[in-house]
């Protein structure tokens, strides 16, 4: 077993290269390959192939249902998109499905593997061992693998697809992106919890955040947006859907975030309670004798949007319920946008002062009426929102009045982009390396 401060100064090592662009802009020229990003959840594998030349998404697919009897594989972007009827009993199957569909001489998208160049993975735990993506070795394997207690539908999945990939293409290089690694710059007052301290050096319980990589990527955009340096600005960014998180960046780093030790703390979500009194997981263990995994899967599975409303945990069909008077629907979307409003309020004075608030992921791109609502209240801050401009969809763009002190910016998420141009960082000073 390796020790935790070789593990770090290993760890940080093998991601220097991700490290030193971190706080750079995203448009730089990047390394002219082929990349393929996969992201391996519990029962599924999304991926993509990108051209890194150009940036562009070559072709995408997920293969649903993995381990189950009707499992089913998706190919191909809007038009071309092919459903192929495939038993996938597990992880390595497949990634195996997938390589066959790229490379099939009636539907691929190449030729051969070999255009293949590097293969990016998710990875929603890395714990204190990362703090920027890495170059998948042994050892960064083992790393992953303590981090699973932490994550345990997540890291064991992307584990899976990472062994799969290593077995089916030994040659490629392969890097691992972290949802908590953009966190890692957090100072202790902000990630570390008033528990008592043998907790957290014991048993490093801790606030980890999450979706840093969508945090990440949306702080990047928005500074170009602004044609600003990150360097210079101070964020708020906001990843509402399902899962949702609000984080804190100063100067181009995350200095606090919503989510926790787990997913589940911090806002609101869609089948996540968010952040409660702690008391209440011991009054339903003692007072309703639920076990600790039925606590576990009410707060994860059966709160939130679902569990106020009793009817989704799909926003859409919450603000539909709402329009139809349903009084229950009402409740759980006006929560939702006070769970987002206290966190906005609180990282404004966190932060000193805010240069702009981002918003992405479903919700966040999506509903006027819930950025409306956040919004709506918080003027006195110097937060005006333009609702000719909230109410158009497009692609970036500012939302926020010209007088608003603070810019409110739309900015649609890319992690898989975020991942491929990590991946196509260290595989150039990989390569380098060994030329």
């Amino acid at each position: 077993m390796v020790s935790q401060q070789n593990a770090q100064t290993n760890a940080a090592d093998s991601a220097l290269a991700a490290a030193s662009c971190q706080q750079e802009n995203a448009g730089e020229e990047v390394c002219p390959i082929k990349v393929l990003v996969i992201n391996s959840g519990s029962s599924s594998l999304k991926y993509q192939l990108v051209d890194m030349a150009t940036e562009t998404v070559i072709t995408k697919g997920i293969c649903e249902r993995v381990g189950a009897d009707d499992s089913f594989h998706k190919h191909g972007i809007d038009a071309d998109e092919r459903v192929i009827s495939v038993y996938l009993p597990n992880h390595y199957e497949a990634v195996k499905a997938v390589l066959e569909v790229l490379t099939d001489a009636q539907i691929g998208d190449i030729e051969s593997l070999e255009e293949i160049a590097a293969i990016g993975h998710r990875v929603v735990h890395g714990g204190e061992y990362f703090s920027a993506s890495a170059l998948i070795t042994d050892e960064v394997l083992q790393l992953i693998q303590r981090c699973s207690p932490l994550a345990p539908l997540h890291n064991p999945a992307a584990l899976a697809g990472i062994r799969a990939c290593r077995e089916l293409m030994p040659d490629k290089l392969q890097v691992a992106a972290f949802d908590t690694a953009f966190h890692q710059t957090m100072p202790a007052k902000a990630y570390m919890y008033p528990l008592p301290y043998e907790l957290f050096v014991r048993h490093r319980i801790r606030r980890y955040g999450f979706h840093g990589t969508s945090h990440r990527y949306i702080a990047e955009r928005a500074a170009a947006l602004l044609q600003k340096p990150l360097i210079d600005l101070k964020l708020i960014t906001c990843h509402l859907g399902n899962g949702c998180s609000v984080a804190a960046i100063d100067h181009g780093f995350s200095v606090d975030t919503s989510m926790g030790f787990t997913p589940l703390e911090g806002l609101m979500m869609g089948t996540r309670c968010g952040s409660i009194d702690p008391a209440i997981v011991t009054y339903l263990v003692e007072e309703l004798d639920m076990s600790a995994q039925e606590v576990s899967d009410l707060m994860n599975k059966q709160s939130g949007l679902l569990g106020i409303s009793g009817l989704s945990n799909d926003l859409r069909d919450i603000r539909a319920a709402t329009e139809a008077g349903n009084e229950r629907a009402a409740l759980a979307y006006e929560m939702y946008s006070h769970s987002v409003k206290k966190y906005i309020g609180s990282y404004v004075f966190a932060l000193g002062g805010v240069d702009a608030v981002v918003l992405t992921a479903g919700v966040g791109e999506n509903c006027d009426r819930m950025r409306r609502m956040i919004f709506q209240g918080l003027e006195s801050l110097g937060i005006f929102v333009d609702q000719k401009l909230n109410s158009e969809r497009g692609f970036e763009r500012v939302i926020s009045e010209e007088r608003s002190q603070v810019k409110i910016i739309v900015i649609p998420t890319n992690e898989e982009l975020m991942i491929a141009r990590d991946t196509a960082y260290i595989y150039a000073q990989v390569s380098a390396e060994v030329c």
